[in-house]
């Protein structure tokens, strides 16, 4: 008969994997005081990272059937989602139209994933890892539809709050339409939202062209 009591090393590796995870669920309440360039619709303060991530993680779950291949893996998505700023606990966010602060972005960021993942049992860091570089590198279909997602959404902010963020010196429609195109092959109904966006916002004033 298989005994089913569990060892006191067993009970000791249980606990410090606990430990390990709740340290890291401690951690990442830092991103919820990291602020975007972005500003909240109503009260128009700046939102912070953990509000952007909810954002398109839910976004994910409404707009799967824009995508050009409705098959993909949803969970798989909405994980990267949730995951992808995470290292902006240590790196910062980095406005995405600032040329000489994206130069180190990916360094910083590596950094920081080392950091803070490490905090994990090993194979939740690794899977952690292997998220957020999956979202970085954007090999995948998953990780592109999250890349539109994480576009459209400051977008949708943007347009509803007279361009916020698009009157920072050095951002025009090309910029915004360059930072964009991810849709335009991905999700082509939401690129045609876009250009309608962004059309907008020139003839009032909100972005230039």
């Amino acid at each position: 008969m298989i005994s089913c009591r569990v060892t006191e090393q067993e009970e000791e590796v249980a606990l410090e994997r606990l430990k390990k995870q709740l340290e890291f669920i401690v951690e990442i309440d830092k991103l919820k005081h990291i602020f975007r360039q972005n500003v909240l619709i109503k009260d128009r303060r700046n939102e912070n990272d953990a509000e952007h991530s909810w954002h398109i993680t839910l976004m994910a779950m409404l707009l799967k059937e824009y995508y050009v291949h409705p098959d993909i893996d949803l969970l798989k998505v909405m994980k990267m989602t949730i995951v992808h700023d995470l290292v902006e606990v240590y790196a910062g966010d980095t406005f995405c139209y600032d040329e000489e602060g994206n130069m180190d972005k990916v360094a910083r960021e590596k950094e920081s994933a080392k950091k803070l993942f490490g905090m994990l049992p090993e194979d939740q860091e690794q899977e952690m890892w292997s998220l957020w570089w999956e979202f970085e590198t954007q090999q995948t279909h998953e990780a592109k539809f999250g890349a539109c997602l994480d576009r459209l959404q400051p977008l949708i902010l943007n347009s509803r709050t007279e361009g916020h963020t698009w009157k920072k010196p050095g951002v025009n429609k090309e910029k915004v339409l360059e930072r964009n195109a991810v849709m335009k092959d991905y999700a082509p109904r939401l690129w045609e939202y876009v250009l309608q966006e962004l059309n907008i916002a020139v003839e009032q004033g909100y972005l230039a062209e």
